[in-house]
């Protein structure tokens, strides 16, 4: 299968992420073993100028055949619906032409980060740039190519959302499609594949015996649960972080920031600081998934009522102050 990719408005931050998916030989290796071409890749390609035009304009025109399309970062329809606030260097054209014309193109369409999922980081504020994402704008449907748009597969566009997006997310979709493993049936409500949105970034958290006893951090560095005072919505969101850490060792909370549920439209302006959790008289308005409050409410003051003075302590330092007791032998 051979592989487009653009990179539109945004940092790179899913390309820098996806070159340290975990391959021994390297993440372009991976691809050529797995029958993944990469015909052309803004940062990751020998190809530019006039040249790497000519393979944009062939595979537009249908002269250079290619199968799946991956554009990185939100597309920007300003000013005025032109979308010449980002032009293709040297092509005179703003890139949303270029993205309507290669999508056409295109047996799939993957929408590499939130950002060009649903608009993300680069729609945040009165959005004067008019950014969005492929089929996305925010939560609303539509987007770029629109509500009805399906690629020559007969698939919406599948979004790979994150900010930035796991490499082994990026990894698991595009060989499933080499594989012909991925359906519309494997994509959740906001299109993106179920393997990694079947799950909460809670699974797997370090820090889950801080939250079965409610035992949470009071300032950032703290070891404790980020849930009630932090800002951490790991309960909530929908993502396999900690599951498969970055490198297979890293993940946000991992790394003592709270988790601000960055693969779901509308991440980047929660209402409130993203290290701070909003409460109403005094308990947190984001409450766990699948939870009702007055079981939460309830859960938690019997959850504090018998937090161990090792757990306790140890939740508002920044290291372990009590280690755990050692269990005499004998039987158990």
């Amino acid at each position: 299968m051979k592989l487009l990719w653009l990179q539109a408005a945004g940092c790179g931050g899913c390309t820098q992420s996806l070159l340290g998916a975990e391959s021994r030989a390297g993440v372009l290796t991976q691809f050529a073993d797995s029958g993944l071409d990469l015909i052309w890749h803004p940062g990751l390609s020998e190809a530019s100028g006039d040249e790497a035009r000519a393979i944009l304009q062939a595979a537009a025109d249908g002269r250079l055949p290619f199968d799946i399309l991956c554009v990185e970062g939100a597309l920007l329809r300003g000013p005025n619906g032109s979308g010449r606030f980002q032009i293709l260097s040297g092509s005179g054209r703003p890139l949303i032409e270029w993205v309507c014309e290669l999508a056409a193109r295109a047996a799939y369409v993957l929408a590499i980060g939130t950002c060009s999922a649903y608009g993300g980081i680069v729609s945040g504020g009165e959005n004067i740039t008019g950014a969005c994402g492929l089929q996305f704008d925010g939560d609303q449907e539509g987007g770029l190519l629109g509500t009805d748009f399906c690629s020559g597969a007969g698939l919406p566009v599948i979004n790979v959302a994150g900010c930035p997006t796991h490499p082994g997310w990026i990894v698991d979709t595009l060989l499933s499609l080499a594989l012909g493993a991925l359906r519309a049936a494997d994509l959740d409500a906001w299109q993106r594949p179920r393997f990694y949105t079947e799950q909460l970034v809670h699974h797997g958290c370090p820090r889950n015996e801080f939250y079965e006893f409610k035992a949470s951090a009071q300032k950032l560095s703290d070891l404790g649960c980020l849930m009630e005072n932090m800002g951490c919505k790991g309960t909530q969101a929908n993502a396999d972080c900690n599951l498969r850490p970055w490198h297979g060792v890293g993940s946000c909370v991992r790394g003592g920031f709270a988790c601000i549920s960055c693969t779901e439209p509308g991440f980047e302006e929660p209402g409130h600081p993203f290290m701070e959790t909003p409460k109403i008289a005094g308990i947190p308005s984001g409450l766990p998934v699948d939870m009702p409050k007055a079981w939460f409410v309830a859960l938690a003051a019997l959850s504090k009522s018998a937090t161990p003075k090792r757990v306790r302590e140890n939740s508002r330092s920044d290291h372990p102050l009590i280690a755990p007791g050692i269990r005499k032998s004998g039987p158990k």
